[in-house]
């Protein structure tokens, strides 16, 4: 293979990452030194050229998995051969971490997506199996050279996405590839060659074969790419999105003649993206890009197309489309295997995500505020962030009316949170105290009172303990 000639600024940037990885310069002296060919291939090497962070080193050679693990047995200091039956060996060099893998040429069943793992003999074979031209890029790390067998070079160049063989030969053997093909055009920005659109296009049902917790990793670094939304209009473009989130494309809903509702998809995308740009109000914990905020932004509204009415007048309503879409979104997210707790945190923003709208012009009482704040739980400020990008209305005047509003009930929430610790809401008695006053033991009776006190602390706010202890009693002796 002809060494590929780099422009002045890509070879400085190949330079560069050797640089910051001295590791990767004595692997190359190692392995060289043995006979063995050894480079640096996939993802660090293009994100490398494009100017972008290296974390993941993933390296690729002609020695076999049993010399590798030999080779670096005295240099490395920790070696690791839990993908050993996949060629791959792992390891630690001081804070460095990498991954070997033996030259693969695998023979896939249609039937299946896991190959049967076969070595190669040489790296043009290795690079062209691998997804994209722009990942089929490979740095030799014994002389620095840098290989293109592909176009990738000029492919990274125009910002585009082609397959090393033919797309039908290369979604065939893999069909994970096409959702990594949308999930580059988020991260990247990069555009999809034709070609590869129209096989994505025609072989769609193949996705039917991927495991729905593979499918779900790559529609996570799709939603929390740069540019998720381009990445998401390509699903629904091809028909993956039928397979993968088929509530998407069903927002796509046929306009009344008179055009007096909103195109539910576009309004999706646009929420998605203003909450992407509310992000940063996040605190704590909360990493950014959130997939939380971001899933519930684009799943919000899923819930309209079965709860559409035409009425008199040509008037469209979604009456209860908050809680069918609520439903709606637990049962796609557990079909996709989401954890527990990400499944209940987005079913629940899009279950709340209409709840500001009763706060009309600001006539809630303390009592509908606390409850908004008790219901949001820890979701609140994800439900700031959500309600605020839900408004994609192009009337000024309404826009501004309605951020006023919620500024208003933000202010509230945190000048109540000041003087009645809102988060931590509870009744001004515990179930200790119930049961003295009450005179009973504890049983079904001392919850109902409990729930009582805390209905009563919202309507009221906090309350002296004889004051709370006199409407116990007034409450159970007003029971049957």
């Amino acid at each position: 293979m002809p060494d590929a000639v780099l422009s002045t600024e890509l070879r400085r940037r190949a330079d560069a990452l050797l640089e910051r990885h001295p590791v990767l310069v004595e692997l190359g002296r190692l392995f060289s030194d043995a006979g063995h060919e050894i480079a640096l291939v996939g993802g660090p090497v293009r994100d490398a050229l494009l100017g972008r962070p290296v974390s993941d080193l993933d390296l690729t050679t002609s020695a076999d998995p049993s010399t590798v693990e030999a080779l670096v047995a005295g240099w490395a200091d920790a070696v690791w051969d839990i993908g050993r039956d996949f060629g791959t060996i792992g390891l630690r060099k001081g804070d460095e971490q990498l991954e070997i893998t033996t030259f693969r040429s695998d023979v896939y069943d249609t039937t299946s997506r896991k190959p049967q793992v076969a070595f190669g003999d040489s790296l043009e074979g290795d690079l062209s199996r691998r997804d994209f031209t722009v990942n089929a890029l490979a740095l030799r790390l014994g002389d620095a050279s840098f290989v293109d067998v592909f176009g990738g070079l000029t492919d990274l160049e125009h910002q585009v996405l082609r397959t090393p063989v033919t797309p039908e030969q290369s979604f065939d053997d893999d069909p994970l590839r096409m959702m990594r093909a949308a999930r580059f055009v988020s991260q990247l920005g990069f555009e999809v060659d034709p070609d590869v659109v129209d096989a994505m296009t025609q072989m769609a049902s193949r996705l039917e074969i991927v495991s729905a917790e593979r499918v779900r990793d790559e529609l996570v670094k799709l939603i929390c790419g740069r540019h998720p939304v381009s990445g998401i209009r390509l699903l629904v473009r091809t028909g993956l999105a039928d397979l993968v989130l088929p509530e998407i494309p069903a927002l796509v809903l046929e306009r009344d003649e008179h055009h007096r509702h909103k195109d539910v998809y576009e309004h999706s995308l646009i929420v998605l993206e203003q909450a992407i740009e509310l992000e940063d109000r996040l605190v704590g914990d909360v990493p950014v890009p959130d997939v939380i905020i971001r899933l519930a932004a684009l799943l919000h509204d899923i819930g309209k197309p079965r709860t559409r009415r035409f009425q008199e007048g040509g008037v469209v309503t979604f009456h209860h489309h908050d809680v069918v879409g609520a439903k709606m979104t637990r049962k796609r997210m557990k079909a996709l295997r989401f954890s527990n707790d990400q499944i209940e945190q987005v079913s629940q923003l899009v279950e709340l995500h209409l709840r500001f709208h009763g706060y009309g012009e600001g006539e809630w009482t303390d009592a509908a505020v606390r409850r908004y704040v008790r219901d949001a739980g820890s979701q609140l400020e994800r439900l700031h962030i959500l309600t605020r990008a839900d408004c994609t209305t192009r009337n000024a005047r309404k826009a501004a009316r309605l951020r006023r509003t919620y500024d208003e009930l933000e202010e509230r929430i945190a000048r109540l949170a000041e003087q009645e610790e809102l988060e931590s809401i509870r009744p001004d008695l515990d179930g200790n105290q119930i049961m003295e006053i009450l005179g009973v033991g504890p049983g079904r009776e001392v919850g109902e009172a409990y729930r009582f006190l805390l209905e009563l602390r919202m309507d009221r706010g906090p309350m002296p303990q004889d004051q709370a202890a006199e409407a116990l009693r007034a409450w159970h002796a007003a029971r049957p």
